[in-house]
């Protein structure tokens, strides 16, 4: 007998063809046949053929939601194969391991139940410990529920499961999975949008005079789970147990949304099982009405984006992201803020890379970050990690090594100086990890208070600043009409063919070798690093940002920044002082 899913289930993880229907989307983490119930023989039973046509599906909802019956026409066509054709190979699972059935006298009633994880579930330590012992935990749980069954008084339940001798096994299937991934069955089957703790889908149809009691399957989102684990002080584990009886009460016929009766005769059952088992917590019944009766109830997420913590329970889409800093990763007071910061933190928990991308120098960099506990070996940048810098002119591979360098024309360096000494316009040269200017002013002196950049030193001459060591790039600064009006006119005609003129923020202006971009640079070192461009997502804000979004797999500018650069982007997230860093990082790179 081979683990299953049921067809509604089945019909909603992308099937294929009703001849193929192979299922990649989870894998059957084990299987436990060990529990057997010793039941009477019944007298006689209607062999299984297949001629049987589609069943009706039922889908029970978890507290506080309705449910619904649920047939479509078109289901018909994935009986016969779905059902009762498919391996667990040929749907693509990953089948640990099944244990032997134990013979005894008499006839035994076997307990068939699959553990799948959702295929884009990663491989927690946490949750595999609880698949494993979900693999124990189940079968007793469908025991002693079975066994609540006998001689039961309830008036409100659904008698459609009742004698349990007419059947020779059980099968449930629990599948795990995340809000993601439960949101879209709620929306496929309930047309509510939005993610939920529990689902239960039963398969069971009384007319089918079968030996198989395939009662269905219990669909549990571990990420909220976890976040209702939290709420109400208890383990994963237990809120995942608590959720489990849920479900298999509802598949039992119990339903506490028709009458306060059934709820009154659902909300003592899940007690009375729980304490049975001696499994921790109240019942999701009761615990829901202690939430609402605290007033912690939650809002409802109804957009793409992750909540914070939950990035444990999805797969990256993308093993780099490359990301601008002034503009984007820095808000407009060049901080990054905390909650920017935790995300990264979680971000690289994950074991994403972030790579950083700007025209600042890398000791600024590193110097910023280091504000937020993200320099170092374990953080977003140190000095043995890759990164491009003065808008690629700089980029650092493998254990940090320089691998690329442009230099600017000391013709332009020179009439930049001069240019600078005579109309009194500030200005910085970057050489390496060095700031050099002409003399003292307040707007050179914010780019090491402000944008953390290596403290300017003061040359005594034009000639002892371009004699001190290579320059890479010019940084003149102005108000951004002055920019806009005098700086950037006058250096585009000046400059030629010999440099380009760059800016990153309204009131700076930048003259860099000509052939050379942050694009380019970021080219260059995925080339180094063996990386693709579609294993990369990328997020700036500036026209320096240009290239680098439209290269990479998924290219984000945020909302603060230039029309330019939002109109090549594939998405315009938020603001840098709405965390726009952030929010790009739970909506987009999981």
């Amino acid at each position: 007998m081979h683990p299953r899913l049921s067809l509604l289930l089945l019909s909603t993880l992308n099937t294929s063809s009703p001849s193929t229907c192979t299922v990649s989307m989870a894998r059957v983490f084990s299987r436990a046949s060990s529990l057997h119930l010793i039941t009477p023989r019944p007298s006689s039973f209607i062999p299984l053929t297949n001629r049987f046509p589609a069943p009706p599906l039922s889908l029970y909802a978890p507290l506080p939601r309705t449910f619904h019956s649920l047939y479509r026409e078109d289901d018909r066509r994935f009986t016969r194969s779905i059902r009762w054709g498919i391996s667990a190979s040929q749907r693509g699972y990953r089948k640990v391991r099944r244990q032997a059935v134990r013979k005894s006298k008499g006839k035994e009633l076997e307990l068939s139940v699959s553990i799948c994880i959702e295929d884009e579930l990663p491989d927690d330590p946490e949750l595999l410990s609880i698949a494993e012992l979900l693999r124990l935990n189940v079968p007793m749980a469908m025991k002693l529920a079975f066994d609540g069954l006998k001689d039961s008084a309830y008036q409100t339940r659904d008698t459609a499961i009742s004698d349990l001798g007419a059947f020779d096994s059980v099968e449930l299937s629990v599948l795990l999975c995340n809000d993601e991934f439960i949101r879209k069955l709620n929306k496929e089957w309930r047309d509510e949008d939005h993610a939920t703790d529990v689902l239960s889908m039963s398969q069971h149809v009384p007319q089918l005079k079968i030996p198989v009691l395939m009662m269905g399957d219990i669909v549990i989102s571990v990420e909220t789970a976890a976040r209702q684990a939290d709420e109400r002080g208890h383990s994963l584990l237990d809120e995942i147990r608590i959720l489990l009886v849920h479900g298999l009460l509802h598949l039992l016929g119990f339903d506490h949304e028709i009458s306060e009766e059934a709820e009154t005769e659902m909300e003592k059952e899940e007690e009375l099982l729980l304490k049975s088992l001696g499994w921790k917590g109240k019942g999701l019944i009761q615990s829901a009405y202690d939430t609402e009766t605290n007033g912690n109830l939650q809002a409802e997420n109804l957009d793409d984006r992750k909540k914070e913590g939950s990035l444990r329970f999805y797969k990256p889409k993308f093993s780099y992201v490359f990301c601008d800093m002034d503009g984007t990763l820095l808000n407009s007071k060049s901080h990054i803020s905390m909650a920017t910061a935790k995300a990264l933190k979680e971000a690289l928990s994950r074991g994403v890379k972030v790579v950083i991308a700007t025209g600042k120098a890398r000791p600024a960099a590193i110097s910023i970050l280091k504000m937020v506990d993200l320099a170092g070996k374990d953080g977003v940048i140190s000095e043995f990690s890759p990164g491009v810098f003065l808008q690629g002119l700089l980029v650092y591979g493998k254990q940090g090594q320089e691998i690329f360098r442009s230099n600017l024309d000391p013709s332009v360096c020179r009439e930049a100086c001069l240019y600078s000494l005579e109309h009194k316009v500030p200005l910085v040269a970057f050489a390496n990890d060095r700031c050099l200017t002409l003399f003292d002013h307040p707007l050179v002196h914010s780019l090491h208070t402000i944008y953390s950049e290596p403290k300017a030193e003061i040359m005594p001459s034009v000639e002892h600043l371009l004699s001190a060591a290579d320059i890479q790039k010019l940084l003149f600064f102005d108000t951004a009409e002055g920019v806009a009006t005098k700086l950037r006119p006058y250096w585009s005609e000046a400059t030629g063919d010999r440099a380009s003129i760059v800016q990153a923020v309204p009131d700076m202006l930048e003259i860099v070798p000509c052939g050379t971009s942050k694009g380019r640079g970021v080219k260059m070192l995925l080339d180094h690093l063996g990386v693709t461009a579609k294993e990369i997502m990328a997020i700036g804000d500036g026209e320096n940002d240009i290239e680098m979004l439209e290269l990479a797999s998924l290219g984000i500018a945020l909302s603060n920044g230039s029309e330019k650069t939002k109109a090549v982007a594939d998405i315009v997230g938020i603001s840098n002082d709405e965390d726009g860093v952030a929010d790009a990082i739970y909506r987009c790179w999981f």
